[in-house]
């Protein structure tokens, strides 16, 4: 509820601080004094449209500032209206953004009649309405709702589209195919097969040197050097002298034998194996294709393999959760349905009901021969609902937002709070008596008080039918002050209560007749208020 509220060099008022009770509060003065001033004051601080016509001829800017308690909690917002530039916006002295400012006002005062911050003109706010009327609980299908947003992202993470994920697996299932066939031995397969690919192309020239080295150490046509060894220890003789050199030549000899056997030994193994050859190059071919998509090396395109093989087992196991997900996911959207139905069938059954209880509330507050639709889908969840008024014969059914008459309007919305019980805290109307009288104002009247039962009611009235309801009531009152009107608010129970309800009456606060008219309205309001309802 709004417990204080000041407001400085806004219109006519210089500077007015009005503390304002719970229950319903009644706000009058004579045409032009101001009263209205208030409601935008308070509009102002819900982040309402600001006028800079709107700051006190004289002044660089308007000041309004606001004392509220709501869940045990208090909370000042002020905000500041220059002539010039743009206005600014405080919540507990914390510069805020007018956004901010207005979605926290709105959660706690409603502005009926001519002004913009009804919440009820709202079509979600109408819908929840609905539900509130009808009792449909929501909470299975906000469940639901939220179950199958969860598996919906669980479903991003497995990855994109269907068909992009199977030919990512048909990709990876044939390049580990294609390294599996290889079957490469080790790492350094490659570097073997290199050596021996060389053993084998130079295999003839090979031989043929090892031959010819053979030959020429046991000799053939000619004296080989084994032979001139010989010769070399026979010159030598039997020198006694010269004897260290025979046994060093014998030694050579028998060296040079040894060679000659490894020789013969590598001559048989140098041979020719053209197929061999042919069959190694093919196969360094396949690796060195492999190797260029794989990596530089059999190793690259071993450690290939095994990532390969870690993502095929990951996409198959995602493929069997998303299956899984999938197959949850319709059997949670098929419940959805479900509840979506029963959900729109409880509010097409709650919709008549409503309309008819607000209608007959209308009719009690002088609009009798207004007419409430209530529209919404025939099948389904039914989750677009637009209360729409007909308040005159002849005339179409309108949307809320699009009635014209602010009385009209706010008579609606009182209407509609009072059978619905629900709200912010605060609702303050503004042209509610707008076009009514006599009986009808007295609806009006008592309407408001027993809203004030629930709310803090803050009303605008001329008419001392409905003023008389109030628990309090504020009057609005113009001086003049230095050439320059000034609006002053004060208090009034009593005998002051009188005269103010004498002059709405009337006219005239002093007129004998005007007060015991009064008096007795206050009388029969009293009197009223102790019938139970």
């Amino acid at each position: 509820m709004i417990n204080e509220l000041r407001v400085h060099d806004l219109g006519v008022i210089a500077d007015v601080d009005l503390v304002l009770e719970e229950g319903m509060t009644a706000i009058t003065g004579e045409t032009g004094a101001g009263k209205t001033m208030i409601v935008d004051a308070i509009e102002l601080l819900l982040g309402g449209r600001f006028d800079p016509d709107m700051v006190r001829s004289g002044s660089t800017e308007a000041a309004v500032e606001g004392r509220f308690f709501h869940d045990s909690n208090e909370t000042v917002v002020r905000r500041i209206l220059p002539k010039g530039g743009r206005s600014r916006a405080f919540i507990n002295g914390s510069l805020t953004p007018l956004a901010e400012l207005a979605g926290f006002g709105s959660s706690l005062v409603d502005l009926h009649g001519q002004h913009a911050h009804q919440s009820l003109l709202a079509p979600t706010e109408q819908r929840r309405a609905l539900d509130h009327f009808g009792e449909i609980d929501l909470e299975t299908l906000l469940r639901l709702r939220g179950e199958i947003r969860a598996i919906d992202h669980r479903l991003e993470e497995l990855g994109g589209d269907d068909q992009l994920r199977s030919r990512e697996l048909d990709l990876w299932e044939f390049e580990l195919r294609e390294i599996d066939a290889l079957n490469i031995t080790s790492p350094d397969e490659d570097e073997e097969l290199a050596s021996e690919e060389d053993r084998l192309a130079q295999a003839v020239s090979l031989r043929e040197s090892a031959v010819r080295a053979y030959e020429d150490i046991v000799g053939t046509d000619a004296k080989g050097a084994r032979d001139l060894l010989g010769s070399a220890i026979n010159a030598l003789g039997t020198h006694d002298a010269l004897s260290g050199f025979v046994e060093r030549l014998r030694g050579t000899i028998a060296e040079l034998d040894d060679l000659c056997a490894d020789l013969r030994r590598a001559t048989e193994a140098f041979e020719e194996d053209p197929a061999r050859l042919e069959e190694i190059r093919e196969r360094r071919s396949h690796l060195a294709r492999i190797k260029k998509k794989h990596g530089d090396s059999l190793s690259g395109v071993l450690a290939a393999r095994e990532v390969l093989r870690d993502r095929i087992e990951s996409a198959k196991s995602g493929d069997e959760r998303r299956r899984s997900l999938l197959g949850e996911r319709d059997s949670l959207v098929e419940k959805m349905l479900l509840e979506e139905q029963r959900i729109g069938d409880l509010r097409r059954r709650a919709a008549p009901s409503l309309a008819k209880q607000v209608e007959a509330r209308l009719h009690d507050l002088g609009l009798t021969r207004a007419r409430i639709e209530i529209d919404l889908a025939d099948t389904g969840l039914a989750d677009d609902v637009a209360f729409l008024l007909n308040a005159n014969l002849g005339e179409p059914a309108l949307p809320l937002s699009k009635v014209a008459s602010g009385g009209e309007l706010s008579r609606t919305m009182l209407a509609l709070r009072l059978v619905l019980s629900s709200g912010p805290s605060t609702l303050v109307f503004d042209e509610v008596d707008a076009g009514i009288g006599g009986e009808a104002a007295l609806a009006v009247g008592r309407a408001l008080r027993e809203l004030g039962r629930e709310h803090q009611v803050i009303v605008v009235t001329h008419l001392a039918q409905v003023a008389a309801f109030a628990d309090n009531q504020l009057v609005v009152v113009k001086d003049e002050h230095d050439d320059r009107t000034l609006a002053r608010v004060e208090a009034v129970e009593g005998d002051d209560r009188v005269s103010e309800l004498a002059r709405m009456l009337s006219g005239h606060p002093d007129s004998e007749n005007a007060r015991r008219h009064a008096a007795e309205l206050l009388r029969l309001v009293v009197a009223d208020h102790r019938v139970p309802r």
